[in-house]
């Protein structure tokens, strides 16, 4: 059985976080950037990549590990008004792969789809990716292959009161999770400003004694 990494908070991006998710994107190993794009790609085209991905009408969901983004799915609905169908990406760090973060993630996507009405959601991956296809089959995606790529297809629910109030709660818990991070990164931030870094910040004190 593989280990759980405790994921900390699990919630949507703001727009403003780009930056976030960029430095995310660029921290992939190369298979991981392959599997994510499709193809190799530079980190010019990550960084212009994650700029636009808000401004694409993507919902994106981050998933922190103390404090850092190590995971994130992205789903583009397919449409501009009332969209049936959505694609779904996802994305996570090497050193945190097999630990049922990506199992997490496609989960809330889902969740996330079925209440905007979403009822087929597509993840295309390169057929080495063993991983993803794995995950899919854990929500009964049907897979289907062409050449070197793999379209897994996944039917949503109706929404319901129930999964809209699990949508809610999901965001006001990562919404206060946000806020408590902050405050503990403050607060680190304040004891280095005040504590003595070791023993030789002592040392001219203690040689004036």
């Amino acid at each position: 059985m593989t280990d759980q990494v405790a994921p900390g908070i699990i919630r949507k991006l703001w727009a403003g976080e780009a930056e976030i998710f960029r430095d995310h994107l660029l921290r992939l190993d190369a298979d991981s950037r392959r599997f994510r794009f499709g193809s190799a790609v530079s980190d010019e085209f990550v960084a212009r990549y994650a700029a636009r991905a808000f401004r694409s009408g993507a919902i994106v969901h981050g998933c922190f590990v103390d404090g850092e983004l190590r995971a994130a799915a992205e789903l583009y609905p397919l449409g501009d008004v009332l969209p049936g169908e959505a694609e779904a990406a996802f994305s996570v760090e090497h050193a945190y792969q097999n630990h049922g973060l990506g199992t997490l993630l496609l989960e809330r996507v889902i969740l996330i789809a079925r209440n905007r009405g979403i009822r087929t959601l597509c993840l295309n991956c390169l057929a080495q990716n063993r991983r993803m296809q794995q995950i899919a089959r854990k929500f009964d995606a049907e897979l289907s292959f062409d050449s070197d790529e793999v379209v897994a297809s996944l039917n949503a629910p109706f929404p319901t009161a129930l999964s809209l109030a699990r949508e809610a709660a999901a965001d006001a818990q990562g919404m206060a999770g946000a806020v408590l991070q902050a405050q503990r990164l403050a607060t680190g931030r304040m004891f280095d400003l005040f504590l003595p870094a070791g023993p030789a910040a002592a040392a001219p004190e203690l040689a004036g004694s």
